[in-house]
């Protein structure tokens, strides 16, 4: 039986290239992407033994029409599988470009900002000042009905990435095939070639040579020369379907690289549509549960304060007037500890003034001597004065 994806060989570049596949964005229609063998790391020997029964005849048919001698064939021989390697390359890298995986993470960050920021003051100063005074319920109704809008609408932006991440996924595996088809092409058009090209150096190349040498003339061996040249032409030219068969080769991996980033996108929005915010928003029930049931408690709480406070306050009060009217009824007109104070300042004042008196009548019999000895002197000074 037939098999339909096994890839046509043809020396007309323009008939595959016109028959190339075209992307497209329908998940649909994707096949599934094959599991990758494990591999050993070791030299990969580039022949029929790759290839399927059907292949390895496709190859040996085809290699048979491989003329070396024709100059357009040889520039032209692959050329189609590589322009499609080459324009699956261009197709990947606009993928890449024109995709930006910053968005999603901006989203999520916005996201997280919002979950975050439910419960913070958001004004400082003398508005937070005045915010401080609302009602905290009210304020947390304000808060969340503000942050339930920002979510909603970063949820609209994350389910519209999804999508478009959910169709690049579809994309990639369909690159991925293309890509894979590609690579088989090369491989039969190289296999087939070298085929043909051993064929020709044991056969054709060979006799040549043998009739240049057997007969000594020039032209004989010119012919051997060219037929030599136009082999090594041919031989560069699977050499550069190899590089471009090696081109396709890394581009499998990286695509599945590049599915496997937009899929780990797809499951963090997945997770946060999911998990994160109804979370959330069953969080913030709560807390609304808990701060209504908080307010009920502080209520009840101040009235048995304000009881217990105003029981205090007049106990002590009443203490106070009592032990106060008590002592007041107790107390003499007068207060020994007055009359007793009374009889010492009297006492004191008493002893000062006789302490006085004493100190004057010796201040005053100091004087009256200190009079008579300045007479004296002033006497005795004036007698000086007659001799």
């Amino acid at each position: 039986m037939a098999d339909n994806n096994m890839p046509e060989l043809t020396l007309d570049p323009a008939a595959t290239a016109a028959a190339m596949p075209e992307l497209t964005l329908d998940g649909a229609s994707a096949p599934a992407a094959p599991e990758a063998a494990a591999e050993e790391a070791k030299p990969v020997e580039l022949d029929e033994s790759m290839l399927t029964d059907e292949e390895k005849k496709a190859v040996e048919e085809f290699s048979k029409k491989i003329d070396v001698t024709d100059t357009n064939l040889v520039l032209n021989y692959g050329a189609a599988a590589q322009k499609s390697v080459a324009s699956f390359s261009e197709n990947a890298l606009a993928s890449v470009r024109n995709k930006d995986l910053g968005e999603v993470g901006d989203t999520l960050s916005k996201l997280v900002v919002e979950v975050k920021g439910f419960g913070k003051e958001e004004k400082k100063g003398i508005f937070g000042f005045a915010q401080k005074q609302k009602d905290k319920l009210a304020l947390m109704k304000e808060q969340y009905s503000k942050a339930e809008s920002s979510v909603d609408k970063i949820t609209k932006e994350l389910e519209n990435h999804q999508v478009v991440l959910l169709k690049d996924i579809a994309m990639f595996d369909q690159m991925y095939e293309l890509n894979l088809k590609y690579y088989k092409e090369l491989t039969m058009y190289i296999i087939a070639g070298k085929k043909r090209l051993e064929e020709i150096r044991q056969g054709e190349l060979e006799e040549l040579r043998k009739k240049a040498e057997a007969s000594g003339l020039a032209e004989d061996a010119q012919k051997y020369n060219d037929m030599v040249q136009l082999c090594n032409r041919f031989e560069k030219k699977l050499h550069d379907l190899e590089l471009t068969r090696m081109v396709s080769l890394q581009m499998g991996p990286q695509t599945r690289l590049l599915q496997n980033n937009d899929t780990l996108m797809v499951e963090k929005i997945q997770s946060s549509l999911v998990n994160t915010i109804p979370l959330w928003k069953s969080q913030m029930v709560l807390a609304l549960g808990m701060e209504h049931s908080k307010q009920a408690t502080a209520a009840q709480n101040a009235v048995t304060e304000a009881t217990n406070d105003l029981l205090k306050k007049n106990a002590d009060l009443l203490k106070m007037g009592t032990i106060a009217t008590a002592k007041e009824a107790e107390r003499s007109i007068i207060d020994v500890e007055t009359l007793q104070h009374t009889n010492e300042q009297l006492i004191s004042t008493l002893d000062e003034v006789i302490n006085i008196q004493r100190e004057g009548a010796a201040k005053r019999k100091a004087a009256e001597q200190e009079l008579g000895r300045i007479e004296g002197e002033l006497k005795q000074k004036l007698m000086e004065l007659r001799s």
